[in-house]
């Protein structure tokens, strides 16, 4: 049998050309939701600090099950350039509906005493949108993969209910969609309005989709899989992408980019992924271009524009509510 390969802490890569935001992240509440390798579990004032040296200079870390809006929104509060996005996952919907049936992965979810009925959920996810340190909904949507068939109803109520939440508060909306592509797109259909700010976090769709997306003026956050060598679909989406609608993400403590798959994500981490799609643009970090048809100029730098939520006036037309109090 051949040795465990070792999973540390991924090294810090050296800094970008200019800051950007994590646009979607799972910063731990505490110090048992930090993964432990080769003996090292990485402290949260550890993972800040590197993100900031490395240029992910702000991130907006999702709490979306209901013990984690309070501490996450107080984690927001002590630490500078970190913010919140809150929602009743889809999976955590289903739950609250009461619907604990396996999920199509084999898993038997367990219905916990935080599972109050799904209107008191979402009540309590509506009674935070005020906060300042509230900048977005989401994750909400669909997931098919991890939520058996009886409870697709209740992740679809709570989908609209999201969706009529984000609309009232005047915040984006982070989508969460798996397994689920046609319904997700059906339910923003009939129920996003038509200026509604919309962000595809960890965006798995193909090219077609994207088109689609495009053509309602929607965002693609890419995550780690994008540099996975078998994600040639996510390759051909962000290549059809205006540049405009790209957003760039951890998910972390998940998804890992190359060449550090399979160890704990953080968002310092996540230079790998902006490079990685610099590279695919053709700029490099130098501020050049390759010569293509069509490129746009301005290297790095001008990735890091249309990447950076806070500077995309399209996504993050409320910037003043996240910069006035940095």
């Amino acid at each position: 049998m051949s040795p465990r390969k070792p999973r540390p802490w991924p090294d810090a890569p050296k800094p970008l050309a200019a800051p950007v935001v994590d646009n979607h992240t799972h910063l731990p509440t505490h110090v048992g939701e930090i993964p432990r390798r080769e003996g090292v579990a990485l402290s949260l004032e550890e993972q800040l600090e590197r993100a900031r040296e490395v240029g992910v200079a702000r991130m907006i870390s999702s709490a979306c099950e209901l013990p984690d809006f309070d501490p996450m929104i107080e984690l927001a509060r002590a630490h500078e350039g970190v913010r919140v996005a809150i929602a009743i996952h889809p999976n955590d919907a289903a739950l609250h509906a009461g619907c604990a049936e396996p999920s199509p992965d084999g898993l038997t979810p367990t219905v916990r005493d935080y599972h109050v009925p799904l209107d008191e959920a979402l009540a309590a996810v509506e009674a935070r949108l005020d906060d300042p340190m509230v900048v977005a909904v989401g994750e909400s949507g669909l997931d098919y993969f991890r939520t058996a068939d009886s409870g697709r109803e209740a992740q679809k109520e709570s989908f609209r209910a999201h969706i009529d939440m984000a609309q009232r508060s005047g915040l984006p909306l982070q989508i969460h969609d798996r397994d689920a592509h046609e319904d997700t797109l059906a339910i923003l259909d009939e129920r996003a309005s038509a200026d509604q700010r919309i962000v595809f976090h960890c965006y798995s769709g193909d090219a077609q989709m994207a088109r689609r997306l495009a053509e309602r003026g929607w965002y693609a956050s890419f995550a780690g899989p994008i540099t996975y060598p078998a994600n040639s679909d996510l390759r051909a989406a962000l290549a059809v992408l205006p540049r405009e609608l790209v957003l760039v993400e951890t998910d972390a403590p998940y998804l890992t980019p190359v060449p550090w798959r399979g160890c704990p994500n953080a968002s310092y981490v996540m230079a790998h992924t902006v490079r990685f799609i610099a590279d695919q643009w053709g700029v490099s970090e130098g501020g050049g271009v390759r010569p293509a048809a069509g490129e746009h100029r301005g290297g790095l730098r001008h990735l890091v524009r249309v990447t950076h939520p806070v500077m995309s006036a399209g996504y993050w037309a409320l910037r003043g509510r996240f910069e006035r109090v940095l």
